[in-house]
């Protein structure tokens, strides 16, 4: 929609790009496009993997079997140097988490009119196609990784394990139950505020640098030619940052749940 930039000022240019497709007011509202596409791309994952395992074949892999293969096997064996457990759950989720962040993050390499243009003809005011730049989404995940900690710690410690693990570290005297309560509460919530605030800040950023590189191409042809060449540099370092925010969302999700079971009792 940077065509239209005569009949739309800048700031509303990027007000219109920031703004979600909203259903409800207030802390009821859903972000439906948020949603829409967090479910594509984890069907687009279910549909690729799925598919490749049907096709599996013993004799010489195909490509895109090799790819699955050879990610299945690179996320294994991050699980398998930090958790000490059963890899059944973790490893599946390792990989899951990978991909499917990866799949949301990739989205913001699409220019970003196209999709809202596509919303637009359909009937749709507001369109914002990456998830991971929305905090609902990242957070929900965090959360989901924070009840994980909570889970695991109980797994190898038991609840009575958990309780320990909260009132008496680091100073292991009763009289510090409420000191140690405290600290140890402050930690763990930290790690999911983190995660969410770290793949939802880095994929914010990306998002609005793009709109802002778009802004430029309603500018004059010398302005604008300069616009691509930022937009397709920066497209080009983004997409590093896509596979990077994907490899620690994934790789902090493992370490921090394998502190939670392999942490030894105080």
């Amino acid at each position: 929609m940077a065509a239209e930039g005569s009949s739309q000022t800048s700031i509303g240019y990027i007000q219109h790009h920031l703004s979600f497709l909203t259903h409800g007011e207030g802390f009821w509202s859903v972000n439906i496009d948020s949603l829409f596409f967090s479910v594509v791309t984890g069907l687009l994952f279910i549909f690729i993997f799925s598919k490749v395992a049907k096709k599996a074949t013993s004799g010489v892999p195909g490509k895109l079997q090799c790819a699955v293969e050879m990610l299945v096997e690179w996320v294994d064996g991050m699980v398998k140097e930090n958790f000490h457990g059963s890899r059944n759950v973790l490893g599946p989720l390792g990989l899951t988490v990978f991909v499917w962040v990866l799949l949301m993050n990739t989205l913001d390499i699409v220019p970003v009119d196209y999709l809202p243009q596509i919303a637009h003809a359909m009937g749709f005011e507001y369109l914002r196609a990456v998830p991971t730049a929305d905090m609902n989404i990242t957070f929900g995940m965090s959360i989901a990784v924070f009840f994980l900690i909570i889970i695991y710690t109980i797994k190898s410690k038991g609840f009575g394990g958990l309780v320990k693990e909260y009132t008496m570290h680091p100073f292991n005297h009763p009289v510090f139950i409420p000191v140690n309560f405290l600290l140890e509460t402050v930690t763990l919530l930290a790690k999911p505020v983190s995660l969410g605030l770290r793949l939802f800040g880095n994929l914010y950023a990306g998002e609005l640098i793009f709109i802002l590189i778009a802004l430029t191409y309603s500018a004059g042809y010398v302005i604008g030619g300069l616009g691509i060449f930022m937009h397709v540099a920066w497209a080009i370092f983004h997409i590093l940052v896509v596979i990077l925010q994907a490899f620690i969302f994934m790789m902090l999700t493992i370490v921090y749940i394998s502190i939670a079971y392999n942490k030894a009792d105080h």
